[in-house]
C-alpha cells in the first residue's frame, strides 16, 4: 500500500505533506522513506507554529481557559516533539497550561495507538479511563490533544467519568481556530 501510495504522490509531484495524525506523521516521515517516499512531513502544530512566529497568524481571541495538554504517542513519544503544541497554547490570550503528572516524555498512552480502542478491558483498567483521571487532576476546563485517536479515546473516558458536561475535549487546531475568530 506505500509502494502504492508514493506512485500517486510521484504522479503529483508531491514534496511536502501536512497532516494532523500523529500516526500519519510517523509513517509518511519514518516508514515511507524506506520505499523510497522522502518528503518533507509536517504536523498541523507544526505549521500553525509557523505561521503565527511569521505573524501570518494572530491568535487574538481571549480565551481564559485552564488547558491540559495531552502529549500522543506517536508526536510525542515516537517522535520526540512535545513542545510545539504547548508554544501554540501558550500564545492563545488567556489561556493557562496545566501540566498533568506524566506528561511529555513521561507521558501515557491514552490507548488508541495500541488499539486499546478495539479491545475488551476491565472497567476499571481501561488506560483511557486512567488518563482522563490524570487530566482531570489538573482541573482543566479543557484536555487538548493534537491526534484524533486521542481525542476518541479521552472523549470516552470523559463520558465515562461523567465529566464531558465540565471538560471539553479540543484538538490544538480548534483552539487556534476559536482564538482567530
Amino acid at each position: 500500500m506505500a509502494q502504492n501510495a508514493i506512485e500517486v504522490f510521484k504522479n503529483y509531484a508531491v514534496k511536502k505533506i501536512i497532516v494532523n495524525c500523529p500516526h500519519c506523521f510517523n509513517t509518511l516521515k519514518n516508514e515511507y522513506p524506506q520505499f523510497d517516499g522522502h518528503y518533507e512531513v509536517i504536523h498541523a502544530a507544526e505549521l500553525i507554529s509557523r505561521l503565527v512566529q511569521e505573524g501570518r497568524l494572530a491568535l487574538q481571541g481571549e480565551m481564559p481557559r485552564k488547558i491540559t495538554y495531552h502529549d500522543s504517542c506517536y508526536y510525542g513519544r515516537y517522535n520526540d516533539i512535545y513542545d510545539t503544541p504547548r508554544e501554540i497554547l501558550a500564545r492563545v490570550p488567556g489561556t493557562q497550561l496545566k501540566e498533568m503528572h506524566r506528561h511529555k516524555q513521561t507521558g501515557m498512552c491514552c490507548g488508541g495507538g495500541g488499539g486499546w480502542m478495539w479491545m475488551e478491558e476491565p472497567q476499571d483498567k481501561r488506560v483511557n479511563h486512567l488518563r482522563v483521571e490524570q487530566a482531570l487532576a489538573t482541573n482543566p476546563d479543557v484536555i487538548a490533544v493534537s491526534c484524533p485517536f486521542c481525542m476518541i479515546m479521552l472523549n470516552d473516558g470523559l463520558k465515562a467519568k461523567n465529566a464531558d458536561d465540565k471538560v471539553e475535549m479540543l484538538d490544538v487546531v480548534e483552539l487556534v481556530e476559536k482564538a482567530t475568530t
